[in-house]
């Protein structure tokens, strides 16, 4: 017999065994008597740790675990509930386009049927990438092709690795958390409310699952970048790919495309070759907001010396303006703001954490929704020469991260501090506080460049987080623009059922890029499904 049960406890309580016994039977005796009873009368007995979430809500820092609580029943292992693995049989062959976590869990999932992965990656191996990432913040050099946003693992492998997500209609959270687990994340991710694996640790764990694919007979290629589809009535056969300075034609029983929310180019191949595969959708556009992590941790723990053990803390806000939402997004406590342009002629920012979330800063983007129907009429115009008028989003993202550049210097960032941002003032650049942007900050007055519809509704989203988070405004809030990469401005439509593009039959769009994901997990299990859906299409259920 099995049941959970959730208790609350103070922090300094949380090593306490016998008080968490205690209140765990008084919480299954509020259960019912026969619960109890069953409980108490069991041979065998097991309290299976499950959750824990943090509650610094009303000025007191609370700790709320749950427990699966087993009476002569065996809780099963995390070996047990692991896929079981096949060779590749040499029958099928799927290429996917993208290494970040819809195409690595696609591939995974693949496997466990015997079918072949090729694995496309225009960029490097986590080794090399993180080499061509150090040039971006010590010669302001960004390789279009290995970035923060371009290689292996995808945007998130160098930008965080948070594993949070509410997503739990599209597939199973836990399973995927128990792979990561597998393939070297620590234990906490699977009882963490927000788990979260860091930077610095998350690339080795990309590697782990790499050499699981190579062992298993599937193929993953770096520096091998998809340009063209092969379609022929209607049905995809393969790519066209560049790979080594030479164009190669990959043929493929199926294609999963997974490359990410940066991939500009596909869009614009696919504006060419499938117009009607492609819709406008809603994304969102701001800036990073830092502040000194002491600043943060006091606001959420209301100086509350028991919550110094829960490390940095963490926040989420969301507030309407104007009918548009204004959120936080990708919240790093302890964490650092990094250089995320895919190219040399934009600055975009991102944040990120690594495991011990120890640095002296807490940032977070604070964006604002956009909706179809915002975009100025020039970017429509524009974007009907590209093929499709649904790209508009797309292009004004562009412009916004290139009027970035031109208000920087190099990959440093128009910076300002909240404060003056508020009162429309450009802050004298003596005045800018040290920050973890290692590229470097320029002083600039981000009203006089952003979208003026854009700026307005931060300023007054920025006063109505404050009402809620009294000491958010402060002489110590820095922005640093802009941030642009939440989601993408464009959706690859696909059937519910098949998970097929609804234009080209055997091409199936997953993940961030293809607007069906927004992080890390959620893509997983996008990837997942998706792969899935191949595996149905080969082996139909009669």
């Amino acid at each position: 017999m099995k049941t959970e049960v959730t208790i609350t406890i103070k922090p300094d309580q949380e090593s306490n065994k016998k008080l968490i016994e205690s209140l765990i039977a008084g919480e299954l005796k509020k259960k019912g008597g026969f619960i109890y009873g069953e409980f108490s009368r069991a041979h065998r007995k097991e309290f299976v740790f499950v959750k824990k979430s943090i509650d610094a809500r009303h000025g007191q820092v609370k700790l709320h675990l749950k427990y699966a609580v087993y009476a002569d029943e065996q809780p099963q292992s995390l070996k047990e509930s692991l896929p079981e693995w096949r060779v590749a049989d040499g029958k099928h062959s799927v290429i996917i386009v993208g290494s970040g976590p819809a195409g690595l869990f696609a591939a995974l999932r693949l496997l466990e049927k015997g079918i072949r992965p090729i694995i496309i990656e225009r960029g490097t191996d986590t080794t090399q990438r993180r080499k061509d990432i150090a040039l971006i913040s010590t010669q302001d050099k960004v390789n279009g092709e290995s970035n923060y946003c371009f290689g292996e693992g995808g945007a998130g492998t160098f930008s965080d690795g948070k594993l949070y997500t509410r997503s739990n209609k599209r597939g199973d959270i836990n399973s995927i958390l128990k792979l990561f687990n597998y393939f070297g994340a620590d234990p906490k991710i699977l009882t963490d409310a927000h788990p979260h694996i860091g930077t610095d640790r998350l690339p080795k764990i990309i590697n782990a699952m790499r050499a699981k694919i190579l062992e298993l007979g599937g193929e993953v290629r770096f520096n091998c970048k998809c340009t063209d589809f092969v379609i022929e009535n209607n049905t995809i056969k393969g790519i066209v790919a560049q790979e080594g300075g030479k164009e190669k034609t990959l043929p493929a029983d199926a294609v999963i495309l997974a490359t990410g929310h940066s991939a500009k180019d596909i869009y614009l191949l696919l504006a060419k070759k499938a117009p009607q595969s492609l819709e406008a959708k809603t994304f969102a556009a701001g800036v990073r907001v830092e502040h000194p992590r002491q600043v943060i941790d006091q606001l959420q723990y209301h100086g509350n010396q028991n919550a110094k053990e829960l490390g940095a803390a963490e926040y989420r806000v969301t507030t309407q303006v104007e009918d548009r939402g204004v959120y936080s997004f990708c919240m790093c406590p302890g964490g650092f703001v990094v250089p995320s342009a895919s190219g040399p002629d934009e600055i975009v920012v991102n944040g990120m954490s690594a495991a011990a979330r120890n640095s002296r800063w807490s940032n977070a983007a604070i964006v604002v929704e956009i909706r179809p129907e915002d975009i100025p009429q020039k970017f429509k115009e524009q974007a009907k020469k590209e093929g499709s008028e649904v790209l508009a989003g797309l292009l004004f993202r562009t412009e916004i991260e290139e009027l970035a550049k031109q208000n920087g210097n190099g990959q440093a960032a128009p910076a300002q501090l909240l404060q003056d941002f508020l009162e429309n003032k450009k802050t004298e650049p003596a005045k800018l506080p040290q920050c973890s942007y290692t590229p470097g900050i320029v002083s600039s007055n981000l009203n006089e460049w952003l979208p003026p519809f854009i700026a307005a509704r931060l300023a007054q989203g920025f006063k109505q987080i404050d009402q809620k988070m009294k000491g958010f405004i402060c002489d110590q809030a820095l922005m640093i623009a802009p941030e642009t990469r939440t989601s993408t401005p464009v959706r690859i439509l696909r059937d519910k059922e098949s998970f097929e593009c609804t234009c080209v039959k055997g091409l199936y769009p997953a993940g961030e890029g293809s607007g069906y994901a927004g992080g890390i997990v959620s893509s997983a299990m996008d990837g997942v499904n998706a792969a899935q859906a191949i595996i149905n299409s080969f082996y139909p259920i009669p």
